[in-house]
This record gives C-alpha cells, sequence and structure tokens, in this order.
C-alpha cells in the first residue's frame, strides 16, 4: 500500500512509515503500520531487549481546563485527581451509570490545566462526553495540532537521555516539559508494553525531525501495532474494545488498582453503587490470565470450557508471547472458575485444547521505580 484510503486518516509520520515499508491497515479510522521489514517477532524481540519507536499519534490529546478541573473530572471517573501532584500522571477510567467501562485514560497535572491521552477509537466519543458532562465546570479542548510516539525499552532511557539528560531519571508515571534537539516537547515515563520507557508528545510539524533523531540511534527501530498487541498481551494490559468496553465493570476487568481509596468511600462517579457491591460482594465473572498447552494459540472469542465441556466464559484476548515462548491470552470465565491454576479447555477450530488460569502478567513487568 503506497497511499492511505481516502477514507483513513493519517499520522504526522505516515510518509516515515512508508519510506521504512511499513505494511499500513486500517485501525481505528486510522492508516497505521502493523509492522516494517524486521517483522513482528523480531520487532517484539528487539523492544524487549533495546528500544522500540511507536507511532501513537492516532490516541487522542486533550486539554483539560477551568477553575477546577481536576474536582470536574472526578465527577466521571474513579480515580483521585484532586490529589494528583503537579507532574504526576495516573492511570484511570471512564465510567457509565451501570459501571461499564466507556474507556481507560491516561490523566496528567500539568499544574495549570489537566493532559489527557485517550484511546484513539473512543477520542470523539469522549471529548463529547466529556463537553456534556462538564459544560460550565470545564473547558475541553482537543488538540490536533500534536503528534505522539512512544519509545519503549530497557535502553529507552539511555536513549533519551542523550537528548534529554533530566528524562533519564523521571520518575515512573511523572511528566516533564523539555526540549528535543531544541524543539519542545512534553515527556511522560509511561507506556503500554511492561517495559521502562516514555511517551513524547510534540507539534505535529516537529514529529518526523525527532523520529528521525531517535530512529538513528543503534539501539531504536520501528515498531508496529502487531509487536505491541503481543507486549501489551504478554505484560498483561486491557485493549479497550476487546478486553475492556462499556459491558465490563472495573472489578470484573481485575482494575480495582485504579479505584482510589478516597473515591471508593465517598463516591460520586457514575456506576459507584454497581461498583461498591462489587467490591463488597465479588462478581458473576473475572478477567484472569489463560495459558494454553503445547503450542497453539488461542485466539479472540475462542470460548473457553470447563473439564466437562460446559462454557464457562471467553478470550478476549490471545496469541503468541514471543517472549514467554508460549502461547498466552486473557478473557472472563465465571467466579468459581477464576483461581490461577484452575484446569480450564479451550474449544480451537471445534477442538478442546487444555489450558489453565494464568497468573498475569506473563512476563515480569519492568517500569522504572528509580
Amino acid at each position: 500500500m503506497t497511499e492511505a484510503s481516502e477514507s483513513l486518516k493519517t499520522t504526522p509520520l505516515h510518509s516515515l512509515h512508508l519510506e521504512l515499508k511499513g505494511k499500513m491497515v486500517p485501525f481505528a479510522g486510522y492508516d497505521m503500520p502493523v509492522q516494517y521489514p524486521l517483522g513482528i517477532l523480531k520487532e517484539h524481540q528487539h523492544t524487549r531487549a533495546k528500544a522500540g519507536l511507536f507511532d501513537v499519534s492516532h490516541m487522542g490529546q486533550v486539554r483539560l481546563t477551568g477553575d477546577d478541573p481536576a474536582a470536574a473530572l472526578e465527577s466521571l471517573v474513579p480515580g483521585d485527581i484532586k490529589g494528583l501532584a503537579r507532574g504526576r500522571m495516573r492511570y484511570t477510567l471512564f465510567l457509565n451509570e451501570q459501571g461499564g467501562i466507556l474507556d481507560d485514560l491516561m490523566v496528567t497535572n500539568a499544574g495549570d490545566h489537566l493532559f489527557l491521552v485517550v484511546n484513539a477509537a473512543r477520542k470523539d466519543h469522549d471529548v463529547a462526553h466529556m463537553r456534556e458532562r462538564l459544560k460550565g465546570k470545564a473547558e475541553v479542548e482537543l488538540l490536533d495540532d500534536l503528534a505522539l510516539m512512544a519509545l519503549q525499552g530497557p535502553e529507552a532511557a539511555a536513549v533519551l537521555g542523550r537528548f534529554i539528560p533530566e528524562a533519564a531519571t523521571m520518575k515512573f508515571m511523572s511528566y516533564l516539559p523539555a526540549t528535543f534537539n531544541g524543539i519542545p516537547v512534553i515527556i511522560t515515563r509511561s507506556g503500554y508494553t511492561g517495559e521502562d520507557g516514555y511517551e513524547i508528545s510534540c507539534d505535529k510539524s516537529d514529529a518526523q525531525t525527532i523520529a528521525r533523531a531517535l530512529l538513528a540511534e543503534d539501539e531504536v527501530e520501528a515498531i508496529g501495532l502487531g509487536a505491541r498487541d503481543s507486549l501489551r498481551l504478554e505484560a498483561g494490559l486491557c485493549l479497550y474494545g476487546h478486553d475492556i468496553d462499556e459491558t465490563t465493570t472495573p472489578v470484573e476487568a481485575g482494575l480495582e488498582w485504579a479505584l482510589s481509596k478516597r473515591r471508593r468511600e465517598e463516591g460520586g462517579f457514575p456506576g459507584y453503587d454497581v461498583i461498591k457491591d462489587q467490591l463488597a460482594n465479588g462478581t458473576p465473572r473475572r478477567r484472569v490470565g489463560i495459558q494454553p498447552e503445547g503450542r497453539q494459540p488461542a485466539r479472540e472469542h475462542t470460548d473457553i470450557c470447563d473439564t466437562d465441556g460446559k462454557k464457562i466464559g471467553e478470550v478476549t484476548s490471545g496469541g503468541f508471547g514471543p517472549t514467554a515462548s508460549a502461547p498466552v491470552a486473557m478473557g472472563y470465565v465465571d467466579r468459581a472458575h477464576a483461581a490461577v491454576g484452575t484446569p480450564v479447555q479451550l474449544m480451537v477450530r471445534g477442538k478442546p485444547l487444555a489450558a489453565k488460569v494464568a497468573a498475569m502478567p506473563f512476563v515480569p513487568q519492568r517500569y522504572y521505580r528509580g
């Protein structure tokens, strides 16, 4: 594919993807690289060993301003936003009145405003949701003039530190306005691979300059969506629209850690009564890791059955884990079968495949702790 379809949007790095011979596919309304000539397996392994550069400019970057944007946002999410220190960031969730997850997002206290990063496929929904629900309380600005890149892997700090020395000692889940070879950027120490790494926000006109400078470093390779998915799956991280959606609650999804203690006690967010009850009494189903026996992976929508063949759930993400050297999956099963070590069967092409409920992550997370 040499040009994006007229119906697909492109990111500021689109021509660079084509130059690098990226295999382009439609994703969340954008023409995006699923892989480069290196291939998904080697891209995955390179990120785990050195550093990978991902184009995530399709994500939504949003500025929230007003008299008290943190208090306003707390009316929509269960995270402690008012207690978020300046320069720090937090993972949280937009919820509906049933406690279902409308989207997951990152929120940063940038001092005079909140800086949000939301999922590509949900950004128009999220902006409309905030504008409707926060009218008169906060102003919502979608920052379409910005690009976003992720530099992930154990060598990411050494690489970025050559351009921005103070980035090397940033705390995990923190934010830093800086300059990259004289170009204004916003750096956060976070990511979606289970590895140490950063996300780099910049004006879209500067994106190619920064990307080319990073790719010129020996440790860095361009990484596509395919390896991004296998990396996050091994790390046990949810993908919106697959592992979490409007029909799943944070408690069912095993995301209780995103429900701040103060908010659990005070409430004041959509679905609070449902979530309070689930925290106290449990849920009928839970998101769990699944470890198939043998080498055959189980893909999304594969039925999960008990040892008698009765359906007890469904795989929501699955594939082969290159670092785990085995197939890995996650999905939802009924509570009675959610304990780690529980034997289950996966119905793959009509045949039962032996598996067991497994702990996540499938590979150790290596976030920087300082």
